[in-house]
C-alpha cells in the first residue's frame, strides 16, 4: 500500500511539474535556513559546556561604583591567590593573564622566524579547572619559571612539528622560554582563546605589575580569575565572604568594588563582561529560523489548496471508485511527504554550499558536511516528519474531504476547497514575517550607516597606525618618529597609547584643583605626544595644545570632563591642577578639546585627559597622503624593517579598527538580509498560489466581463486589490511589531537613531513592487485568455 502511494504521488507530481518546483522550492530554503540556523545557534550554546565540571566553573568579575556602574571582566590581580590561600570553597583556583598581538621569535635555518600571536601567563591550577588534554610533556606543567606548553597547532606552526618538547622560543625579544608539554587543539567552541600558555611566574619578567601582591588600586581586562567551586558550595556563599576584601585592602578607594561570580555558561553571551555574543540574538536567530519554516509551510498549505480545485474530478473518481477519505488522506501526505524530501536533500546541498561563506563570513568553523553533527543528522528526518505533517494535513484533510458529486460536477465552492479567507491569514502571516525582517534590516542598516558616518570628533580616514617596539628607549622611538615624517606621502605622524577610539583603554583616578577627595569617575588616560591632536584633527575649543615632554606634565581635557566636574565653562578650567593614579602623576590642565567618540556607540562619552608619557607609548599614528598610498606604505615598511629587524611589522586602517566595535551587528545584519530576502520569495511564492486559485475560480466570470467590454486594467485589477489588502494588512500588524522589537535592540546604543516613518513607507514599497512582478505573470496571462474558451461550456 505504502509503495503504491509513493509511486501514485510521483506521478502526479510528475504531471504537476510546476507545482511540483514551487513547493519544493519554498520548502527547501525553509529547511536549509533552519539547518543553518540550528548549526549556529547550536554552536554558540556549546560554548565550553565538554569540561567535566562546566557547572562548577565560576570567573571572578568586578562591578564598579563610580558616578556610573561599569563591569569589568576581571578583579585585582592579587584576588585570586588570597581566595585561594584565605578560603575552602574553591576546589582550584587559577589566574591566566592574556595578551594579544606579542612578538614570538623561534630560531631556524634561515635566522630566525617572527610571529604575533595570543599568550597567557597560567597557573598551573588552571588545567586542572579546564579540559584541555595533554598529550605530552610534564604533567606539573607551569610549575617552574619560563616554561610553556603549546597547542599541537602552535607547535607545528613554529616547528613543523608536533614533537616539541625541549623546543625554545623568545617573548618580545626578551624572555627566553622553553617547550614542557604539548596540549591537544582547543575545541574553536570556546572562550579560551590563547594556544601558546607560559608559566606565571614569567609575568614578573614581561610586567611585575601582573604579579605584584600589592595592586590592589586597579583592575586590568587581561587577568582573568577563575575558580572550581567545590560541590554542594552555592556561589553565593562565596560572594558574601568577597566584600571583604574590599573593606580590607581599598577601604579608602571611593571607587567601590562589588565582586562577584559569573558562570562559565555565561561568559560568551553576557555583552557586560565582553561576551562575543548576545543570548537574545541567539534566541532571535532560532526565531527566525523557525518562522520561515512555518511560512514555507503556509506557502505550500496556500498552493496544495488552490491546486485541490483542479484536483476535484480525480478525488470524485476514486471515492466513486471506492476510495476512502482515510486513504485519500495518506495518498496526499505522501505527495507531501515525496516534496519534503526531495526539499530535504536540496537544503542539504545548499548548506553544504552555503557553509564556507558563512565560516569565511562569521569566522566561524562549521562543518562542511552538516550531517557529520549527530545531532544535525538527527533533526533531518524529525523535521521531515513534523514538515509532511504540517504542511500536508490541512490540504489532505481538504481534498479528501470532498463530496464525489459536487467534485465530479466541478461545483465546488470555496468552502469546500478549503477556505478562501484561511489562504488570505497564511498570506497575511507570511508577509508580517517578511516585513518585520524588512523594517529590522533597514532600522540596522540606518545605525551603522549613523555609526560609521557620523562625526567622531576626529578624522579616522587614511590613518594607520603601526606598534611601537617594546623596549624601545624614547629617543629612538622620536628618531623614528622623525624618519618617518620625512617619509613623501605621509602627512602627519604621532607616538601614542592608543587612538581616540580605542577597545585599549587605561583609565585612572583623578583628583582636581586640590580637591580633598577623588572624583567620583574615572578619566581615559590618553599618553599621546604634542601631534596628537594635529593627526587626528581634533578641535581645542579652549587653551592650547601639550607642549612635548618624556613624563607627565600638561594635560588636555575634553568636554565631557568639564561637565563632569561641574565647571561653569571650558575656560574655568585652564590652569587647574590634576592628580592622576592615586597622586601618582601631577599635571597642569592647558587645554580643552571638543567631545568624541572615545569607544563605541554603545557607551557614553567618557572622560578623557591627553598627556605626554613616553613609558606608555605602544603605537605610532601616521596620516597618508590620498596620492600613492601604495608607495608610502611600502616606504613605511621599509624603515621599519631596517630600524627593528628584531620585530614584526604589521599596520591596520584605523577606519578598519573602528568597524570591528560593530562586528556583531554586521553579522546580524548580514543573516537579517539572507533572510528577508528568503522571507519575500517565499511570501511570493504563496501570492502565486493565491493568485493561481483566483484565475482558476474567476474563468468565467472574467470570460463574461470582457464579453461585456472590461477592460484589461479593470481584469487585473480584480486580481491586483485582493493581494494589495493583504499586504496592507499584514504591513499595519507587521509595523508595531517591528516598532517595539528594534526600539529594543536599538538600546544597546548610548547613541542612536530615530524610527522613522520613512523606514516603514520603504518597506511596504519594497514589498507591494515585489508582490506585483511576482503575481503579474499569472494575472496578465488570466486577464488576456480568449473568453470564448472560458464560456464554451456554458
Amino acid at each position: 500500500m505504502i509503495k503504491n502511494y509513493f509511486k501514485i504521488a510521483l506521478r502526479n507530481l510528475k504531471r504537476n511539474k510546476s507545482y511540483a518546483v514551487i513547493n519544493i522550492l519554498g520548502l527547501a530554503l525553509g529547511l536549509t535556513c533552519v539547518l543553518l540556523v540550528f548549526s549556529l545557534v547550536k554552536y554558540h550554546l556549546s560554548f565550553d559546556n565538554f569540561h567535566s565540571n562546566s557547572d562548577r566553573i565560576y570567573r571572578f568579575v568586578t562591578e564598579q561604583e563610580r558616578d556610573v556602574i561599569e563591569y569589568q571582566s576581571s578583579v585585582p590581580n592579587p584576588l585570586g591567590k588570597f581566595f585561594r590561600n584565605d578560603y575552602t570553597f574553591g576546589e582550584k583556583t587559577a589566574r591566566i593573564a592574556t595578551f594579544t598581538g606579542e612578538l614570538i621569535t623561534v630560531k631556524s635555518a634561515s635566522g630566525s622566524d617572527k610571529f604575533k600571536e595570543t599568550i597567557a601567563f597560567t597557573e598551573p591550577e588552571y588545567f586542572q579547572i579546564f579540559n584541555f588534554p595533554l598529550l605530552t610533556g610534564d604533567k606539573n606543567l607551569l610549575r617552574e619559571p619560563n616554561t610553556a606548553v603549546v597547542t599541537q597547532k602552535i607547535a607545528l606552526k613554529y616547528f613543523g612539528t608536533q614533537n616539541a618538547i625541549g623546543k625554545v622560543f623568545r617573548i618580545d625579544n626578551r624572555i627566553t622560554v622553553t617547550i614542557t608539554g604539548i596540549l591537544k587543539n582547543l575545541p574553536e567552541n570556546t572562550a579560551q582563546k590563547a594556544g601558546l600558555f607560559v608559566s606565571f611566574p614569567t609575568v614578573k619578567d614581561y610586567n611585575d605589575w601582573f604579579y605584584n601582591d600589592n595592586t590592589w588600586n586597579g583592575t586590568s581586562d587581561a587577568m582573568q580569575t577563575f575558580t572550581l567551586l567545590r560541590k554542594g558550595v552555592d556561589p553565593a556563599q562565596v560572594e558574601k565572604v568577597l566584600p571583604a576584601y574590599v573593606k580590607k585592602y581599598r577601604s579608602n578607594s571611593k571607587n567601590l568594588h562589588h565582586y562577584k561570580l559569573q558562570p562559565l555558561a555565561d561568559i560568551h553571551f553576557n555583552a557586560q563582561y565582553d561576551g562575543q555574543m548576545s543570548k537574545r540574538n541567539v534566541w532571535v536567530l532560532a526565531l527566525i529560523g523557525i518562522f520561515l519554516i512555518v511560512t514555507a509551510c503556509f506557502n505550500f498549505i496556500n498552493l496544495a489548496s488552490a491546486q485541490a480545485f483542479s484536483r476535484s474530478k480525480e478525488v470524485g473518481v476514486r471515492k466513486v471508485l471506492g476510495g476512502q477519505k482515510g486513504q485519500l488522506f495518506w495518498q496526499f501526505i505522501s505527495e507531501t511527504g515525496v516534496i519534503t524530501i526531495a526539499a530535504a536533500i536540496i537544503a542539504i546541498v545548499l548548506s553544504a554550499v552555503l557553509i564556507p561563506f558563512i565560516n569565511d563570513a562569521f569566522k566561524l568553523h562549521l562543518p562542511v558536511n552538516l550531517l557529520s553533527d549527530h545531532w544535525v543528522a538527527l533533526l533531518v528526518p524529525v523535521l521531515i516528519v513534523l514538515v509532511t505533517f504540517f504542511a500536508g494535513s490541512y490540504p489532505a484533510l481538504i481534498m479528501a474531504g470532498f463530496n464525489p458529486v459536487k467534485a465530479l460536477k466541478g461545483k465546488l465552492t470555496k468552502t469546500n476547497n478549503g477556505g478562501f479567507t484561511t489562504r488570505r491569514t497564511l498570506i497575511v502571516s507570511q508577509f508580517v514575517i517578511a516585513q518585520v525582517l524588512i523594517i529590522g534590516m533597514i532600522v540596522i542598516l540606518s545605525q551603522m550607516r549613523y555609526a560609521k558616518q557620523s562625526d567622531l570628533g576626529f578624522s579616522k580616514d587614511a590613518i594607520i597606525t603601526i606598534p611601537a617596539p617594546s623596549g624601545s628607549n624614547p629617543k629612538s622611538l622620536m628618531t623614528f618618529k622623525n624618519e618617518l615624517k620625512n617619509i613623501a606621502g605621509v602627512a602627519g605622524v604621532t607616538a601614542c597609547f592608543a587612538t581616540p577610539a580605542s577597545m585599549n583603554t587605561w583609565d585612572t583616578s583623578v583628583k582636581y584643583d586640590r580637591r580633598p577627595e577623588e572624583e567620583a569617575f574615572r578619566i581615559s588616560h590618553k599618553a599621546a605626544d604634542a601631534d596628537y591632536l594635529s593627526v587626528f584633527n581634533m578641535k581645542l575649543i579652549a587653551g592650547r595644545n601639550i607642549l612635548p615632554s618624556d613624563s607627565v606634565r600638561e594635560l588636555v581635557v575634553n568636554e565631557t570632563f568639564v561637565r563632569k566636574i561641574n565647571a561653569k565653562s571650558p575656560e574655568a578650567v585652564i590652569g587647574k591642577s590634576v592628580l592622576l593614579g592615586g597622586g601618582m602623576m601631577r599635571a597642569v590642565i592647558v587645554g580643552v578639546v571638543k567631545d568624541f567618540f572615545d569607544k563605541s556607540m554603545h557607551e557614553d562619552i567618557n572622560a578623557v585627559g591627553i598627556t605626554t608619557y613616553t613609558k606608555n607609548y605602544y603605537a605610532f599614528a601616521i596620516k597618508l597622503n590620498a596620492a600613492n598610498m601604495r608607495h608610502t606604505l611600502q616606504a613605511i615598511q621599509s624603515l621599519y624593517t631596517k630600524n627593528y629587524p628584531d620585530h614584526l611589522y604589521e599596520y591596520q586602517f584605523l577606519d578598519d579598527d573602528i568597524a570591528s566595535f560593530y562586528e556583531t551587528e554586521e553579522t546580524m545584519l548580514i543573516l537579517i538580509e539572507a533572510f528577508s530576502f528568503i522571507a519575500i520569495f517565499i511570501g511570493c511564492l504563496g501570492l502565486y498560489g493565491l493568485v493561481s486559485f483566483m484565475a482558476a475560480q474567476k474563468t468565467k466570470e472574467i470570460g463574461i466581463r470582457k464579453v461585456l467590454g472590461g477592460s484589461l486594467d479593470h481584469i487585473l485589477w480584480l486580481f491586483s486589490k485582493e493581494f494589495a489588502s493583504l499586504i496592507l494588512i499584514s504591513f499595519l500588524i507587521a509595523s508595531p511589531i517591528a516598532w517595539v522589537v528594534m526600539n529594543s535592540w536599538l538600546r544597546d546604543f548610548k547613541y542612536q537613531i530615530t524610527i522613522s516613518p520613512w523606514m516603514f513607507l520603504v518597506s511596504i514599497t519594497l514589498i507591494m513592487l515585489i508582490a506585483a512582478i511576482s503575481v503579474g505573470y499569472k494575472s496578465l496571462k488570466a486577464a488576456m485568455a480568449n473568453p470564448i474558451e472560458s464560456l464554451r461550456a456554458e
